[in-house]
C-alpha cells in the first residue's frame, strides 16, 4: 500500500536564500539545513517499502524526523529539534495520495530503548513490593492477635488466610506477576509487533539495532508480510544487509553523490559482507 507518494526537500539554492535572508547572527548552526542538499538529495519517490541507505553522518535519521514531522506521526521519545527545525519542514513538500492513516507512527531505537528501560522499572518496582510482602506475611502468620470488635473482622480473616497457605500463595494473591522480561532482542522484536497495526504509514530508524541476525530475519518476513497483506507502508533507514534485502524494497543509496536508487547488492555494506564470507567461504 502507498499512502505517501512522494517527498520533497528544500533544494540548494532554497537553503542558500533562506539561510542569506535569516536575520538571526547567534547560531552556529543550522540544523537540518545543508544535510541532505550536500549529496544533492532532493526527492523520495515511496514504494510500499521504500530504504534509506548510508554510512553515519550521511542524513538518514534527519531524512526520516522530517517527513515524520511534515506528516506529524506519532512517537514515544522526544527527540532534539532546533531553532530552524520548523523552518525546514515548512520547506518541504509532500504528496499523499489518500491521506495518511491515524495510526502511523515513526519507530527510533531511542523507543525501543526506553520501552526496555520501563519493563525493568516497573520489574524492579514489582520486585521491591514482592519483599515488603513476605515481611508481611511473616508478621501476620505469627501474630497475636485477637478480636475485640467487628472492626477487627478484617485483620482476622487475613491472620487466619496467611496461616492456612503457604508464603508463595499469600504472596501471589497480593502482587501481580512480573512483567516477563524478554531479552534485549526479544524485546526489541516484541515492540515492533505490538506496535506496527494494520494500514499505516510506519518510519523506522534503524530497526535492526539490538537484534540478533535471526530476530533481523524474523522482522523482515513480517514487514514484508505487512506491507504485502495488511495495507502497511515503510520507510525505514538501515545498512543491515538482511534488511536491504527485503523483498521489493525501493533503495536510496546516500553515500551517493547525487543520491541514487540501487540494487541491495550494490551497496558498500553489503558487498563488505560478501567479500568477507567469500574469503572465508572455505571454513564453513
Amino acid at each position: 500500500m502507498i499512502y505517501l507518494e512522494s517527498f520533497i526537500f528544500p533544494s540548494e539554492y532554497m537553503e542558500f536564500k533562506f539561510i542569506e535572508n535569516e536575520k538571526r547572527t547567534c547560531y552556529d548552526s543550522f540544523y537540518p539545513f545543508k544535510v541532505l542538499s550536500k549529496n544533492l538529495f532532493e526527492r523520495i519517490d515511496f514504494e510500499s517499502i521504500t530504504i534509506l541507505y548510508g554510512g553515519n553522518g550521511s542524513g538518514k535519521s534527519t531524512a526520516l524526523n522530517v517527513i515524520a514531522e511534515k506528516l506529524e506521526l506519532s512517537r514515544d521519545s522526544i527527540y532534539n529539534k532546533t531553532n530552524f527545525y520548523s523552518d525546514y519542514v515548512n520547506l518541504c513538500e509532500m504528496y499523499v495520495e489518500q491521506g495518511v492513516p491515524q495510526n502511523s507512527r515513526i519507530i527510533t531505537s531511542d523507543d525501543v530503548f526506553d520501552y526496555m528501560l520501563d519493563v525493568r522499572n516497573i520489574n524492579d518496582g514489582i520486585d521491591k513490593k514482592r519483599e515488603d510482602i513476605f515481611e508481611e506475611y511473616l508478621n501476620t502468620k505469627g501474630s497475636s492477635f485477637q478480636m475485640s470488635s467487628l472492626d477487627d473482622y478484617d485483620e482476622l480473616k487475613k491472620i487466619n488466610y496467611a496461616r492456612r497457605v503457604t508464603q508463595s500463595k499469600f504472596v501471589r494473591k497480593k502482587l501481580t506477576d512480573n512483567i516477563r522480561e524478554y531479552s534485549n532482542g526479544e524485546s526489541a522484536f516484541k515492540y515492533f509487533i505490538e506496535k506496527i497495526e494494520e494500514n499505516g504509514v510506519y518510519i523506522l530508524d534503524e530497526p535492526e539495532n539490538s537484534l540478533s541476525p535471526k530476530r533481523q530475519v524474523e522482522l523482515v518476513k513480517f514487514i514484508e508480510d505487512a506491507a504485502r497483506f495488511l495495507g502497511c507502508q515503510f520507510i525505514i533507514s538501515t545498512h543491515s544487509p538482511f534488511m536491504l534485502a527485503m523483498k521489493g524494497a525501493k533503495i536510496y543509496d546516500l553515500d551517493e553523490s547525487p543520491v541514487d536508487v540501487k540494487r541491495w547488492t550494490e551497496l558498500e555494506n553489503v558487498r563488505t559482507y560478501y567479500e568477507f564470507f567469500k574469503e572465508h567461504e572455505h571454513e564453513f
